[in-house]
């Protein structure tokens, strides 16, 4: 099992707090970070948009993805959700031990890629 983050744009910090928070209370991650204000330029439609957003972080597992990602397809505004898995090849050992013993896959020990949490 090994950590992920999972980027993911929302229209406004007031949807991502309400992803953010199913996610956490779900258990499909650990932590949420918001960072409210982030301005995107990007190809929509066939013409080019800007737009200001909000970054939502979720820190979770490998193994969790697909459910987080399906998860917040359905609580997202968006047609097209921006959810990406960025993967996390090492950390502080206390944060990552915290961070599996807070998400669904907390009674799953096998194949953890961190030595010694």
């Amino acid at each position: 099992m090994s950590i992920i983050f999972a980027y993911i744009t929302c229209k406004n910090k007031s949807e991502a707090k309400k992803i953010g928070s199913a996610l956490v209370k779900e258990r499909l991650c650990a932590c949420v970070n918001i960072f409210q204000e982030m301005n995107s330029i990007y190809w929509w439609k066939g013409k080019i948009e800007e737009a200001n957003e909000a970054v939502l972080i979720a820190k979770t597992t490998k193994t969790l993805f697909k459910k987080l990602s399906t998860r917040v397809k359905e609580l997202h505004s968006y047609e097209c959700p921006c959810i990406l898995e960025i993967e996390i090849t090492d950390g502080n050992k206390e944060y990552v031990k915290w961070l599996f013993s807070n998400t669904k896959s907390q009674k799953t020990n096998s194949n953890r890629t961190y030595a010694e949490v």
